[in-house]
């Protein structure tokens, strides 16, 4: 088990969602590895808690696809395994592409420009080597697209799928030779949106998704852990 893991305590919080948060970010970094064992016995005695808010933890990890619990050995960080990588982006890609639609037909300047802050806060964000501050950078810009769907409906559930594609957008983004292409992506993405293009924006978005699903195959292909 790493010897990383340390609480991140937050007042406002409940204990089980601090070490929710506190597990999760261990599994995202790559601290505690795919297949490996989370034991409620170590957790609590390395984290300084009870048993109950590891167990609750758990049971949110697996919620989000970040933990399973196995027969016969309880439960362990998720394998990363091309199918379930392709399924939800598949799914992403399909809500992304209809949010982008929605957003073309309703866009406004206030809306656009400030989408175009989000997406210049991206860019900044790729200079540093903060992989959890590039990906919630990354996932600000489309929060911004789907606000500016105005469908409550199709927010709910991409909302579902956030932490799920999470996981594959920290991978995508911890090769800095990505960052190029992903600031030329949301800058299409935002074009289509300036000229309220439908084809151009949906196409945009379309090729950006595509391009995280193909970086994300070769990392789980190139890794026997996954």
């Amino acid at each position: 088990m790493t010897d990383n893991l340390k609480l991140d305590m937050n007042e406002y919080l409940p204990l089980r969602d601090v070490v929710f948060k506190t597990l999760r970010e261990a599994i995202l970094r790559g601290d505690l590895k795919p297949g490996e064992r989370l034991m409620e016995l170590q957790l609590a005695a390395k984290l300084g808690v009870s048993r109950t808010p590891i167990r609750e933890a758990i049971r949110m990890l697996e919620q989000e696809g970040l933990a399973v619990t196995v027969p016969r050995k309880g439960a362990e960080v998720a394998q990363m395994t091309l199918k379930d990588m392709e399924d939800v982006l598949e799914v992403r890609e399909v809500l992304d592409e209809l949010a982008v639609k929605l957003a073309c037909t309703k866009v406004n300047e206030e809306q656009l420009a400030r989408l175009i802050k989000v997406q210049e806060e991206f860019e900044l964000s790729t200079v540093g080597d903060d992989v959890k501050k590039i990906a919630e950078a990354d996932v600000a810009f489309h929060e911004v697209i789907y606000e500016i769907a105005d469908n409550p409906k199709l927010v709910s559930i991409l909302n579902n799928l956030r932490e799920q594609v999470y996981r594959y957008r920290v991978e995508y983004v911890k090769d800095p030779k990505n960052y190029p292409v992903l600031i030329r992506e949301h800058e299409n993405i935002v074009e289509g949106l300036k000229a309220k293009d439908v084809r151009m924006a949906t196409h945009a978005m379309h090729e950006h998704v595509e391009n995280q699903a193909v970086a994300v195959k070769a990392v789980i292909e190139s890794q026997d852990i996954y």
